[in-house]
């Protein structure tokens, strides 16, 4: 999480979702406390070094490695947390301070903290007692996580060492002090709760949840006979189809072939973030479209998941246990994890974010990518639907414009006299940036960025030379072929 994101959220205040915690140099009781409650209900964040009042008082910059060790060593703490848990915790730095910020995902299980269990009203913890309110809250669980369902016929040795192995290499790349690196496959899926005891027949057994993401096909045929997804595009033969994929593998390896799919179909239009790191925003919506549509999908219902690429718009389809049935927009966003041990797993491994992540990202890049008037639609009801506008003028894979009618109609008008000054420096082989502030007799780096490089790279008039390593050292800039082309045109 960014510190903008950070600020965002403590402005909110505390509330269901979201805690703040002062932090010494120990994780104390309270915290571990407010953390079983998260994980009892819909899962949230945890601030350290935050005052109630939503005060930045930070934690002590030299106690940040040893406090994020304690906070996991905790939570895989059998003699503290039944089950165990693992949730992401981070480094935030907010101008000279340090805060922490646990994202906590809602469980699938009920968990207990020194053998109370907690949950969560507004924004504080108390502890379940009673009969009826346990079960409940079990019933609860039960009721809304179909990845629960317990299957008692396979060993850990039918599951796929190399989906395992994936996971593994995802997780080295993104925190090599993941717990997870020095766990069995058996012990990973414990942790997950995906190997457990079945609270009727007391037998132990693997759950769905772990079959979807680690089983081999037959190991997901068995257990869902109809399972599969559908990626279908349907540009030209709108009565059946251009193209089509039938997927019937587990869900890890089902995002890479949804995504082949529409890297396929679509075009890779690229974006300059404001940090300078260029973005493909069909490769960002598409991600978050499929992730979503393959994490809260609802498994007990037959209905076939859908990936529809059309001429004018995406859509996906996926069954669905609809909580309020209704258009999503980010007024009314209240994210809730339909499968919530999946989602984990995709969160450790980079495939998604925190809950609500993914529908602003789509608020964000979809009207860059298909005009300023477009927006994603998403619909919440027994059919979980979400329709991504396609702007016909953009041209698609393998789809040839001709450049320089591409150039002269569409774009000359956007360009400023500092695209054209930069052009006209500008050499094919490339120059850094040190070698255009000179030729550009600019000494201002910041102006040169933010008024010559990024509006013409958001053109397409000028590409880096190392797109994957924007900060380089040595990092070039030199024209495209529309950027030649526009070279070309009379002034």
């Amino acid at each position: 999480m960014t510190a903008q994101k950070a600020l965002e959220k403590i402005a909110l205040g505390e509330n269901l979702t979201c805690e703040f915690k002062r932090c010494g140099g120990n994780i104390e009781h309270d915290v571990l406390e407010t953390v079983c409650a998260l994980l009892n209900r819909w899962g949230g964040d945890i601030f350290l070094g935050v005052e109630d009042d939503g005060t930045i008082l930070g934690v002590p910059e030299k106690a940040v490695k040893d406090l994020i060790r304690n906070f996991n060593n905790c939570l895989n703490n059998e003699s503290l947390f039944n089950p165990t848990a693992v949730c992401a915790i981070e480094e935030i730095k907010i101008e000279d301070k340090v805060i922490l910020h646990a994202y906590i995902g809602a469980s699938s299980q009920v968990h207990t903290f020194k053998g109370k269990i907690y949950d969560r009203v507004d924004d504080s913890d108390f502890v379940v007692k009673g009969t009826d309110p346990i079960a409940q809250l079990y019933i609860r669980k039960q009721n809304i996580f179909t990845e629960r369902k317990m299957f008692f016929n396979f060993k850990i040795e039918d599951f796929r060492e190399d989906v395992f192995k994936k996971v593994r290499v995802r997780i080295q790349n993104r925190n090599k002090n993941h717990p997870w690196l020095e766990m069995t496959n058996l012990e990973i899926l414990k942790n997950l709760g995906m190997f457990t005891k079945d609270a009727e027949s007391g037998k132990e057994g693997f759950t769905l949840a772990s079959i979807l993401l680690f089983g081999t096909d037959e190991m997901i045929k068995y257990c869902l006979p109809a399972y599969r997804t559908d990626a279908i595009c349907r540009k030209i033969n709108v009565d059946r189809y251009d193209d089509r994929d039938i997927i019937e593998t587990n869900i890890i390896d089902s995002v890479g072939r949804l995504m082949d799919f529409a890297q396929k179909h679509l075009n890779d239009k690229f974006y300059l973030a404001p940090d300078m790191q260029r973005i493909s925003l069909s490769s960002n919506i598409c991600r978050e479209i499929i992730v979503n549509m393959l994490m809260h999908r609802e498994f007990s219902s037959s209905l076939i998941p859908r990936f529809i690429i059309e001429k004018d718009k995406i859509i996906t389809e996926n069954a669905n246990k609809a909580q309020m049935p209704d258009e999503i927009t980010l007024e009314n966003l209240s994210p809730l994890s339909k499968n919530p041990m999946i989602a984990k797993v995709f969160r450790e491994i980079g495939f998604a974010e925190e809950l609500g992540s993914g529908t602003r990202n789509l608020y964000k890049y979809v009207p860059i990518y298909s005009g300023s008037s477009a927006k994603p639609t998403m619909m919440d009801g027994d059919i979980f639907r979400v329709t991504i506008p396609l702007n016909d003028a953009i041209p698609a894979a393998g789809e040839n414009v001709p450049v320089t009618e591409q150039v002269t109609e569409q774009v000359t008008e956007q360009v400023t006299e500092q695209v054209i000054r930069l052009l006209r420096v500008l050499e094919e082989s490339g120059l850094s940036t040190k070698e255009i502030l000179e030729k550009l007799e600019l000494r201002h780096r910041p102006t040169l960025v933010s008024e010559y490089i990024k509006p013409a790279i958001e053109l397409g008039l000028i590409e880096m030379t190392q797109p994957d390593s924007p900060k380089s050292p040595t990092q070039k800039y030199r024209l495209t072929e529309k950027g030649i082309a526009l070279k070309k045109v009379p002034t």
